[in-house]
């Protein structure tokens, strides 16, 4: 049956200013009965929307005048069915939705075709409308509202997609920070990590602890140079390579020669680099083994004295910087209770006082923490504490990465607890 001309009539586009010229919509009707097609090149509605319109007499021809300027099209599914799909009833309307996936859809049905109009929206079509009541009123009407249903549809798909995205990329991160192997050792471990990239649980800093069969504690924390996803890529590399060459029984410059060949192979230039420090803890506790890769020394406080900072001078240069470089190891007393803090230069390298204050440092942080272990902190607190002081003394978020892990060792504690459990 034809399809009426629309009233709202408009023989000339609008000159500029027109109310609705802001919100013009190209509808595309594909309708193969010239004497039902819509004969006007535009309407406007009593909203002062103009709705330009195009004409296609098959699938074919509404595939080529299908462009990213059409808001909308109006599908008769009184069409003939693409070959191979003549028993499909709606084969014109999924044809029109696979080539429109980001268009809005409307399906034109003949009155007796309820059914099949209903059918439509549960297709994709964004809603249906029966020849026999169209006029220019309603099919501007049904034009905006299908529009704004598929802008809406759209957003919500992005959204679930985003969401989903961001679901997943926590899981794996998580599943890419450590998980301490210290079983049999006396020795307590806390650590936090905070990356600089916005919305991320994973950054280029890096660190780790296990415990050898021989009983001896390993750790390590590291530094990608940046802190975006492929530096954390790579630390977490770096971070399974150690553990790794931790376990086959490398220690030293022999290990840090082989992970700093392990940088030079997964790096994707050769300006990246990468700080390390590593420590190896005897098994009774009393000694540790220090090797520094361009990395700021650890601190240490020993029962009843102050922190200070573990020797530094005979460290070596970051990994990745020069071929067959060498990284002694230094030999350090710790004493029968001790807590070791290693970190990573974030903790230090924020402002001390607010914007364009000078830089906390190395000697900043000793004071700071010194006077929360004065306070009593140790542990997960004292990390808790330090970080938070940091960020606060920064005057704001911090923009770098921040490791920080504790290794405490409490032999005056330990009794008293054995004591206690006699």
């Amino acid at each position: 049956m034809p399809v009426p001309v629309p009233r709202q009539r408009i023989d000339s586009p609008a000159a500029p200013g027109t109310p609705g010229t802001a919100h013009d919509l190209t509808l595309l009707v594909v309708e193969d009965d010239p004497a039902g097609a819509l004969a006007v090149p535009e309407l406007l509605d009593a909203a002062g929307t103009r709705v330009r319109i195009r004409t296609a007499r098959n699938l074919t021809e509404a595939e080529r005048l299908l462009t990213d300027d059409v808001h909308c099209v109006l599908v008769d599914l009184s069409l003939p069915a693409p070959r191979g799909a003549e028993d499909d009833l709606l084969a014109p309307l999924r044809h029109i939705l696979r080539l429109a996936p980001r268009h809005a859809v409307l399906a034109l049905a003949a009155a007796g075709d309820a059914e099949l109009a209903a059918e439509a929206v549960r297709v994709g079509a964004q809603d249906h409308l029966f020849k026999e009541e169209l006029d220019g009123r309603l099919l501007s009407r049904a034009i905006r509202y299908a529009v704004e249903r598929k802008r809406n549809d759209v957003v919500k798909i992005k959204l679930a997609e985003s969401r989903l995205r961001a679901q997943e990329n926590a899981r794996l991160e998580r599943g890419l920070l450590p998980t301490p192997l210290l079983e049999g050792s006396d020795l307590r471990f806390a650590a936090r990590y905070r990356p600089g990239r916005s919305r991320a649980l994973l950054g280029g800093d890096f660190y780790d602890t296990v415990r050898t069969p021989d009983g001896t504690v390993h750790a390590m924390i590291g530094d990608v140079c940046g802190h975006g996803p492929d530096e954390a890529a790579l630390g977490v590399e770096l971070r399974i390579a150690w553990r790794a060459l931790t376990f086959a029984g490398l220690c030293g410059d022999e290990l840090l020669s082989t992970l700093q060949q392990v940088l030079e192979h997964e790096r994707e230039n050769d300006e990246i680099f990468a700080t390390l420090c590593t420590v190896d803890i005897s098994a009774d506790g009393r000694r540790a083994g220090l090797c520094l890769a361009g990395h700021p020394s650890p601190l240490i406080a020993r029962h009843g004295r102050a922190a200070e900072l573990l020797p530094y001078e005979d460290g070596g240069p970051a990994l990745g910087l020069l071929p067959r470089a060498r990284w002694p190891r230094r030999q350090v007393e710790l004493g029968g209770s001790w807590s070791l803090l290693m970190y990573t230069d974030g903790l230090i390298e924020g402002r001390s006082a607010g914007p364009d204050s000078p830089r906390l440092g190395q000697d900043g942080m000793v004071e700071m923490i010194n006077r929360q272990l004065a306070e009593g902190l140790r542990g997960e607190e004292l990390l808790d504490a330090a970080v938070t002081e940091v960020r606060s003394l920064n005057g704001g978020e911090l923009t770098d990465d921040v490791a920080v892990l504790a290794l405490e060792r409490d032999r005056e504690r330990d009794k008293e607890r054995g004591k206690a459990r006699a």
